[in-house]
């Protein structure tokens, strides 16, 4: 049996598998990673993808027959949550996520253009990607693939999702926290068609630095 045979059973060798996805992303918590855990997680989850054979379309990654749903679902939820969800997180967490660090945005149009794309490739589609995509899918599938499953897998990798932006203060790790509860759910209730959380992510992002740009974030 070859390596790849083996790991085509989502039970096997998983311990180890989430232990060296474990691995990456302490690193990266701990500031031992260049620049952060996501590019690395989501070299290692291709990696095992291929591994199984199961690929990108076998975590929604597949060309959709039809865009309209996937981008009007997405974008409309990435565009609500910026100015609905997170103001009422706020009001319980006291004040938003610290993004002092993007300050320099303000009025910098090549800043702003370089921070799109980057919110665009490495947050929307690499943290889509490994939280949703890649662990999420992991750990329930292993775990038997029932609801229990993907309802704790759902509040374990947005708690872990979470403590990944700290730096960004108490409220940054709600807020991201909640977030990835919000994609979790987008991703499961639309077939685990993953376009539909990297689109309302990459959209939230935007916003999001569209105010900066044009100071006009609260509290910056």
């Amino acid at each position: 049996m070859t390596i790849r045979e083996s790991l085509r059973d989502p039970n096997r060798f998983v311990a180890v598998e989430l232990a060296g996805a474990a691995l990456i992303l302490a690193a990266g918590f701990l500031g031992k990673l260049p620049f952060n855990a996501t590019p690395y997680l989501v070299a290692y989850g291709v990696l095992v993808l291929w591994l199984r054979r199961i690929g990108m379309r076998g975590v929604g990654l597949a060309r959709a027959a039809r865009w309209s749903r996937p981008v009007f679902v997405g974008v409309g939820a990435g565009i609500g949550y910026q100015y609905l969800i997170e103001p009422l997180i706020a009001r319980f967490t006291g004040g938003l996520p610290d993004v002092s660090m993007f300050r320099p945005l303000i009025g910098n149009t090549h800043f702003l253009l370089l921070s799109l794309a980057v919110a665009w490739v490495l947050a929307a589609f690499g943290e889509e990607f490994v939280y949703r995509g890649y662990l999420m899918n992991r750990i329930a599938t292993s775990a038997g693939g029932g609801r229990a499953a993907w309802v704790l897998t759902l509040i374990g990798t947005s708690l872990v999702f979470g403590l990944g932006h700290l730096y960004q203060g108490i409220a940054g790790v709600v807020t991201t926290g909640f977030s990835g509860l919000v994609f979790g759910i987008l991703y499961l209730t639309n077939h685990r068609n993953l376009w539909v959380p990297i689109l309302a992510h990459g959209t939230m992002d935007t916003v999001g630095f569209l105010l900066i740009f044009l100071s006009a974030y609260p509290g910056l």
